[in-house]
């Protein structure tokens, strides 16, 4: 999806070589691109036997859409969860800890 973004339309081809090495096979990309496109995240045009790719959705609601699936298939929709694996798991800092507490007090606050 960044790489749609930012090329705004691809050919397989053209996403491959956006993508740092080991680069994977073609059938596997393009395997990702028709998986996209059935979930509506992403359309094609035709130009003979060639599809061009193209993102239907900005990426502020492709990123809300993901972090919402990950929330509810990882963490349980607990944002205490999300914090602990983070703390865990990434060795943060006192004032990123401080940060994120303060984030999370701006979330609660705004769903009240």
């Amino acid at each position: 999806m960044q790489i749609l973004w930012q090329l705004g339309e691809a050919i397989v081809k053209d996403i491959i070589e956006k993508i740092p090495d080991p680069k994977p096979a073609y059938n596997t990309v393009s395997t990702v691109v028709r998986v996209l496109e059935g979930k509506g995240f992403i359309d094609h045009k035709s130009y003979g036997n060639s599809h061009v790719y193209f993102a239907t959705v900005p990426e502020a609601d492709y990123k809300k859409f993901t972090f919402d699936k990950m929330m509810t298939n990882y963490f349980s929709n607990s944002y205490q969860s999300l914090v602990s694996f983070l703390v865990k798991e990434k060795d943060l800092s006192i004032e990123e800890l401080q940060e994120l507490t303060q984030l999370a007090e701006k979330l609660k606050n705004k769903k009240q």
